[in-house]
């Protein structure tokens, strides 16, 4: 049995096992569901295999959703291009220098001109001491769903800070990486400075990251080495990383910025469907699934609500407060099988998230991660109905509260239409 296969055999066993402990409802949802259709008939074999893929805990590489600028983007650069530019593992320098445009006194600055820039090499021997891995989701500040969720390993940014000697005036970090060499095409975020240098209670550093679920980033995911900001949205953690510039200027300066968006933001908490029936008998059990983001305030429930489509709504509750939720369930990590394209689909070694003698997470949910939710819903009257999820965090407050702007995040309710059509007799 190969790898996809096994992962699909397992994710499917602990989900059927879910719906087959509600009992006789969820045995008749599961045999009537296509989702979980299962014979000979090689096309809902096929609808299975694309809905356990929907599903595999960590992303591979060529599933993330992919945001990059540059005409054309760097990861499309040919070969022998990106080697000369610096975006191959052999060719590839860090500079870290101070901000000519501030006072920041910086007394060993990492650059090319001096040829003191980091190399791959020397990141390497940095890595040999203070490697790092956890797994984070990365999600874009106003995109839909979730981008990804992998496995990152990486070298802390602090250490190569240090190794160009601030000794003052240094309030924040900017940064970009490679855009053909076209001031029009950059991309830029920052961060402040104690973000670099210090990690509150319970959060990961931030990383120059060189791998992706054990393997080598490849160039359409910021290869040969991107930040990687685990608290943060996707902006902050820039692609095809080259410079960093120790600046004492207070103000962020990226380019989302200038986008009228809110570059500090921490992820947000929410959740979104995954499978959902565009139609279903009434009476009739229905399974649904769906993914939560788990944000800084953690997660504590997933929820779900059904109302008729068209009937009026509360102009007092534009979040539904009042509205009759039910509870999803949060479905446990994988067993064995995370998926990503893993070797073997074992996680290596996580210190700060993963209990080494077990392989189990050592809490779960865990922050800046992902959840896999499901649920069976059963609507008796034929009709058309919209069904809503959300989440509620750890400190029991409601999607899409306590943040509910745009342009910091989006954890907007999401609502999907379902036709319920009349029992078969």
């Amino acid at each position: 049995m190969n790898e996809p296969e096994q992962f699909a055999k397992e994710h499917t066993d602990v989900t059927r096992r879910y719906f087959l402990e509600l009992g006789a409802a969820g045995a008749v949802a599961l045999s009537a569901s296509r989702l979980w259709a299962q014979g000979p008939d090689e096309n809902s074999q096929r609808l299975l295999e694309e809905a356990l893929s929907k599903l595999e805990y960590l992303t591979r590489d060529e599933d993330y959703i992919n945001f990059g600028r540059g005409t054309p983007p760097p990861h499309e650069l040919p070969p022998e291009k990106r080697r000369a530019v610096g975006l191959a593992r052999e060719t590839w320098q860090l500079e870290v220098v101070p901000d000519p445009q501030s006072d920041a006194k910086v007394e060993n600055p990492l650059s090319k001109a001096s040829g003191t820039a980091l190399n791959w090499d020397s990141l390497m021997k940095l890595a040999e001491k203070h490697v790092v891995r956890f797994l984070s989701v990365t999600s874009c500040t106003n995109g839909a769903r979730p981008c990804g969720m992998g496995l990152w390993e990486g070298v802390p940014l602090r250490e190569v800070v240090w190794l160009a000697r601030p000794t003052g005036n240094v309030r924040r970090v900017f940064y970009y990486g490679y855009h053909n060499d076209d001031p029009q095409q950059r991309f830029q975020s920052s961060l402040p400075i104690g973000r670099v240098l210090e990690d509150p209670p319970g959060e990961h550093p931030v990383i120059l990251a060189y791998k992706l679920n054990d393997q080598w980033l490849t160039a359409k995911r910021g290869g040969p080495v991107r930040m990687l900001v685990p608290s943060s949205y996707g902006n902050a953690s820039v692609k095809w990383l080259q410079r960093v510039i120790l600046s004492n200027n207070y103000q962020a300066s990226d380019t989302y910025a200038s986008w009228n968006n809110d570059t500090d933001s921490m992820m947000k908490t929410c959740a979104r469907f995954i499978h959902t029936p565009k139609t279903m008998k009434a009476g009739e059990p229905a399974p649904i699934t769906g993914v939560a983001q788990v944000g800084v305030s953690g997660l504590s429930k997933v929820q779900y609500w059904v109302c008729p489509r068209g009937a009026p709504l509360p102009k007092d509750d534009p979040y539904f407060t009042k509205a009759d939720w039910k509870d999803a369930a949060i479905l446990p990590p994988p067993q064995q099988h995370w998926g990503g394209g893993v070797p073997d689909g074992k996680l290596p070694p996580v210190p700060s998230q993963v209990d080494p003698a077990t392989g189990k997470p050592l809490q779960w949910p865990m922050r800046y991660a992902i959840v896999h939710w499901a649920t069976l819903l059963t609507i008796d009257r034929p009709g058309e109905y919209d069904l809503r999820c959300r989440t509620i965090d750890a400190n029991g407050i409601a999607q899409p509260m306590p943040r509910p702007f745009p342009k910091s995040g989006n954890n907007a309710i999401q609502a999907v239409k379902i036709v319920v059509t009349t029992a078969t007799p």
